[in-house]
């Protein structure tokens, strides 16, 4: 089968497409996408969303090192969460209802340190199971690809003394 060049509608769309995808591993390198001009119009019956402010704000991704501060207190557990949440024992649909509301209202609240207590994993796993919670298991994707995922700057497991494994810190980032 033959290659064909796609219209200026269609090369429109892909570009669009291509810049909104953030990648798998952020440290990847990305390929030099052409600069084509793209408007925010109908093409073939899908409304484009503005192209041009989203391909010039890069989504911002939670960082794995915070500055010596945060990591002081981390480590020592002497970080004091502004919010608590509780998911353990509900199911994922309404634990994933709660953390979007809890993150919600601490964004609102100009909150920076949110504990979110997961639950820890069963003590003995099934042969060939996973020894992590449902629940612990998708908190890491639904931060990331929620609608506050550019507010968090960082995700980290909680101290002993506030859960350790059963619980994580969500540090958000500072309002403009």
């Amino acid at each position: 089968m033959g290659r064909r060049n796609l219209s200026s509608e269609e090369q429109a769309l892909w570009t669009a497409l291509t810049r909104s995808v953030r990648p798998l591993r952020p440290g990847a390198r990305t390929p030099v996408l052409p600069a084509v001009p793209v408007k925010a119009t109908d093409v073939k019956g899908l409304t484009l969303p503005s192209i041009q402010a989203a391909a010039a704000a890069p989504a911002r991704t939670p960082a794995t090192i915070l500055d010596s501060g945060w990591e002081r207190r981390i480590r020592s557990g002497n970080l004091a969460p502004d919010m608590t949440i509780d998911l353990h024992g509900h199911s994922l649909a309404a634990a994933h209802a709660r953390l979007n509301q809890a993150l919600a209202a601490a964004w609102a609240r100009d909150a920076r340190t949110m504990l979110v207590i997961t639950g820890k994993p069963p003590k003995t796993a099934s042969v060939g199971g996973s020894r992590r919670g449902a629940i612990r298991g998708e908190i890491g994707h639904w931060l990331e690809t929620g609608s506050h995922a550019d507010r968090i700057a960082s995700v980290r497991v909680a101290h002993p003394r506030h859960g350790g494994d059963g619980a994580l810190y969500v540090i958000l980032r500072r309002k403009k």
